[in-house]
């Protein structure tokens, strides 16, 4: 007889609880904590810096994985086939027929969607599988307040319909140059996605409000959640409670406590 306890797994998400609605996952990973911890630290250099933004991210899309993509029935002979009928390993798996597009925003982009692109290559039919390029920057006024983002380049390799359209960017700040590179997606590329994902290292509200605004559709994943500039009584409420009034951008719209800007230590180059 067929085992069916593996006919429907379910993956079940630990993730923080909150007020950002159902569209937020907030990991609850103390692994990908620890080695976050890491990777902000004030000592951490190169090589370290790359090998921890690699590590961080195989978990993060695995965790996509898990939770995202559809499953399929399968029967697959196991090599004991060969000496007994019942070799057969009969249940669910990732269904390989799925499209994914991962989209990398350089420059902290890029890494990250590289990874995304090779493990999704190594699970799905990779003809199936796509790698898209944007070159984007911060736009600042004279005081150095972020303005804006500008999509100075792309490269996309074809249409998005009824794939998985991934954003691996581990900084979510203002939000600014993700809800640009989604909507250029919206305006300029052919086909409807079935599902808009952005993968983040670290967030803040001002980020997640961003989204919910501007593409409330996009589903968010996060190792961490960063709203240090809250006071003390906002602090000690459920992320999102007091959504207003939650703070991670310090006045140069970087995160506190943040990791510095990943864009420029990733690539050590500072301009």
């Amino acid at each position: 007889m067929r085992d069916p306890i593996y006919d429907r797994g379910q993956f079940r998400l630990s993730e923080l609880e909150h007020r950002y609605g159902p569209n937020v996952h907030l990991l609850q990973n103390p692994f990908l904590l620890t080695q976050l911890a890491f990777l902000s630290a004030k000592g951490t250099a190169q090589p370290a810096i790359n090998e921890l933004v690699v590590l961080l991210y195989q978990d993060l899309v695995k965790t996509f994985i898990n939770v995202e993509l559809p499953r399929e029935h399968v029967a697959i002979p196991t090599r004991m086939i060969d000496v007994h009928p019942l070799g057969v390993f009969q249940g669910e798996i990732v269904d390989r027929s799925v499209r994914a597009v991962t989209v990398d925003i350089a420059r902290a982009g890029t890494l990250p969607s590289h990874v995304t692109y090779d493990l999704l290559n190594r699970l799905l039919d990779p003809r199936l599988v796509r790698q898209d390029h944007l070159i984007m920057a911060r736009q600042v006024d004279e005081r150095h307040q972020v303005v804006g983002s500008q999509i100075f380049g792309a490269k996309i390799g074809g249409d998005v319909d009824d794939a998985f359209l991934i954003f691996p960017d581990p900084m979510g700040a203002t939000g600014g140059s993700m809800a640009e590179a989604i909507g250029y997606y919206k305006a300029k590329v052919p086909g409807k996605p079935r599902r808009v994902v952005t993968l983040n290292l670290i967030v803040t509200p001002e980020y997640l409000r961003r989204m919910k605004a501007v593409h409330p559709e996009a589903v968010v994943y996060a190792v961490r959640l960063d709203r240090g500039l809250s006071a003390p009584e906002v602090l000690a409420t459920l992320p999102g409670t007091r959504w207003d009034d939650e703070r991670g951008l310090d006045d140069r719209q970087y995160i506190v406590p943040g990791a510095g800007g990943l864009g420029e230590i990733m690539n050590n180059a500072y301009v």
